[in-house]
């Protein structure tokens, strides 16, 4: 009984340790959706985080122009002591004293033709403008990551593409070295169909390193700090493919409102008028008011009493709280700057920001030049692959139909075993060419939907 516990102790070990490596297994072979790697490189790329750093520096500054409308309050608080003589009508007598003062003052901005709400207005689109940068990163981002997924996923149907013809390749072989030992055909045909078969193996051993290849930049895009385990989604992307939902002017119009690129351009137009109007607030008067308190102490160090009284009584100095209680004193002002000339300094200002208002309006329309010309492409490569992708469906098929042609020739003895390995290369090279010209054909027709306002899916 004791032998059949300890039995059943140890097979559940076994189990606990089959289900344990089965567990690392699986996690170690987790496959990446598209959505996965763009989420992932959005969040950890170094240049989107540089930004948003940015973006955070551009926030503290809007507070900073917010808290402009706060008074300045501050204190001081000074000690002063002086030995010596001092004169006194026509003699001098001994002034050795200490003083101690302490104030405490606070001064707003009353006027100056609304500065701090256009200095604020201006730091907003500041604002806006960073945060589109952020945005403009994200998506280029996405868009390499779309791409180079792709090109793994075209990558990997090439690997299947290159087996299938390894797998014709070792029927032919095998059937070869029947014939060659029953006599019905020579050596050299099965000298060519071994080396025909190790080509075959040769060309799916590079589709291979390609994928790995293919993952590694994938990896690299990531920025992931090992990439040996990363592998992706299998994606069926079907031979029927879709045609654009929107016609290039379409796109173009949804491109221009929503791109990040040409908001940040827009925002930072609006940026450079309101730096305009800040600028122009300096040929107006300030009206500054200022209230404070405060209070001091003298301390004669040669004698304790200030004087007499009426009645002949010396006066004793009295100690630091008492002169602060009698000396505390308020004061209120308002103060009015009117500026009359500083050098042509505020001119020269206004100039320079209505030159970078002009440079913010070119930017803008040199970004809505690159976005015409991205979607122009897009448009014209959606087209092309797609003729690309037709015209190499129907070589495709001829040269399918010419394999099987030279492969029962050559069973039938009319063709050489040569005209047969002609025919699968050109039949494995179609197969290739359909499927760079489908993936070719997805992605700029991904990359046209980008534009158009259509999340990057599979």
């Amino acid at each position: 009984m004791a032998r059949l516990i300890l039995k059943i102790i140890n097979m559940k070990k076994v189990w606990i340790i089959v289900f344990g490596l089965s567990y690392l297994g699986l996690s170690a072979q987790k496959k990446w959706s598209l959505r996965e790697c763009v989420d992932y490189a959005v969040e950890h790329n170094l240049q989107v985080i540089q930004n948003q750093y940015s973006k955070q520096i551009q926030d503290s500054n809007l507070k900073i122009a917010k808290n402009q409308y706060l008074p300045s309050v501050s204190g001081s608080m000074s000690n002063n002591v002086s030995f010596g003589q001092t004169s006194f009508g026509t003699g001098s007598l001994r002034n050795d004293r200490f003083s101690n003062s302490a104030n405490l003052g606070a001064d707003i901005l009353l006027y100056n033709n609304g500065r701090l709400e256009k200095a604020i207005r201006k730091t907003q689109f500041d604002v806006e403008a960073s945060q589109y940068d952020v945005e403009t990163i994200k998506n280029d981002i996405s868009l390499q990551i779309a791409q180079q997924y792709l090109t793994t996923l075209l990558n990997k149907e090439i690997v299947k593409i290159s087996e299938s013809a390894v797998e014709n390749a070792q029927k032919q072989y095998d059937r070869a070295k029947i014939t060659t030992q029953v006599g019905t055909t020579a050596q050299t045909i099965l000298a060519e169909a071994e080396a025909a078969l190790a080509r075959e193996k040769q060309n799916r051993k590079t589709a291979e390193i390609n994928v790995g290849r293919s993952l590694f930049a994938m990896a690299q895009l990531l920025q992931l700090p090992d990439y040996k385990d990363f592998d992706v989604e299998y994606v069926d992307v079907p031979d029927q493919l879709e045609q654009p939902l929107k016609s290039v002017d379409e796109v173009l119009t949804t491109a221009f409102e929503n791109q990040p690129q040409v908001k940040a351009a827009q925002s930072r137009i609006n940026s450079a008028v309101a730096q305009t109007e800040v600028s122009k607030t300096a040929f107006w008067p300030t009206l500054t008011g200022s209230v404070g308190i405060g209070s001091f102490y003298n301390n004669l160090l040669t004698t304790n009493t200030t004087g007499v009284d009426a009645a002949g009584n010396l006066v004793m100095e009295r100690n630091l709280f008492g002169q602060y209680k009698d000396n505390f004193g308020q004061n209120a002002s308002v103060s009015l700057n009117v500026p009359i000339f500083n050098k042509g300094i505020t001119k020269l200002q206004v100039e320079q920001s209505k030159i970078n208002e002009s440079v913010a309006k070119i930017t803008l329309e040199q970004q809505k030049q690159t976005v015409r010309q991205n979607v122009q492409k897009a448009q014209f490569d959606v087209d092309a692959n797609y003729e690309t992708f037709l015209s190499a469906v129907e070589t495709e098929k001829s040269t399918k139909l010419a394999l099987e042609f030279a492969d029962k020739s050559y069973t039938a003895g009319r063709t050489t075993i040569y005209d047969v390995n002609v025919a699968r290369n050109n039949y494995a090279n179609a197969q290739g060419s359909v499927a760079q010209a489908k993936y070719n054909y997805l992605f700029s027709l991904k990359l046209l939907n980008f534009y158009a306002g259509i999340p990057l899916t599979l």
